[in-house]
């Protein structure tokens, strides 16, 4: 296992990286729809698992992974 270190988001970082309301993540998190964890009772996101789950959404939606890859890097 490498050290790398893995970014863990909260429901109001994801909603702000995604453009969308907390309360839209919120059911995402609920319904399973997207990759989360609940930790002490908080709901918790890997970055990078949002980051893929976005690209598998766009796959879905037939938006191009340029596209995808392009929104990605500008919230980096």
């Amino acid at each position: 296992m490498g050290s790398e270190l893995v970014e863990i988001m909260t429901i109001k970082q994801v909603a702000h990286y995604l453009k969308l309301d907390t309360t839209t993540i919120y059911r995402l998190a609920q319904t399973k729809r997207i990759p989360a964890a609940k930790v002490g009772g908080v709901w918790r996101f890997r970055k990078d698992l949002i980051d893929g789950w976005l690209k598998s959404q766009a796959e879905e939606n037939q938006i191009s992974p340029l596209e995808v890859n392009k929104l990605i890097e500008k919230e980096n």
